[in-house]
């Protein structure tokens, strides 16, 4: 499932709220096969996809972890930062070198409580992100387990 344009950071936020949040961004490589968060655990930070590929999973027990989606360019990696008690929802790991933007979560959230109207932004672009990824999981694991998969529903 492609995601929206609206969940895509260039799309999803004015460029003044773009910018601000990418003044505080900072630049991270990592190869492919790395693991960025496990699910239950600490949400504190986040990333914006430059180049590469990010695999988002759930754990399915006695089972291999399911991939729900992939994402890519300009896509936003993690929204469990944004919202207590900061716990990863999902796995992910890197499907391919990855190139990316990554935030320091606690500051993210001081711009948003500093400045209501970039805050609303933010939650917004993030709702709509968790609201697709909701839909995501849930074709998905329709696909892998239901006896007739997903029906095509979208």
């Amino acid at each position: 499932m492609n995601a929206p344009a609206t969940t895509t950071m260039p799309r999803a936020l004015p460029a003044a709220h773009r910018d601000r949040l990418m003044r505080i961004g900072r630049e991270v490589s990592f190869p492919e096969g790395v693991r960025l968060f496990e699910e239950g655990s600490h949400a504190d930070r986040f990333w914006i996809i430059r180049t590469g590929t990010v695999d988002l999973d759930v754990h399915v027990p006695g089972r291999r972890a399911a991939v729900i989606e992939s994402l890519g360019h300009n896509e936003l990696v993690g929204w469990s930062w944004l919202f207590p008690p900061y716990v990863w929802h999902l796995g992910a790991g890197t499907s391919s070198p990855l190139r990316a933007y990554e935030f320091d979560a606690a500051a993210v959230r001081r711009l948003c409580e500093d400045d209501p109207e970039f805050g609303r932004t933010i939650a917004r672009w993030v709702a709509e992100v968790v609201a697709h990824r909701l839909q995501a999981a849930r074709t998905r694991l329709l696909d892998l387990y239901a006896p007739y998969g997903s029906g095509g529903l979208r």
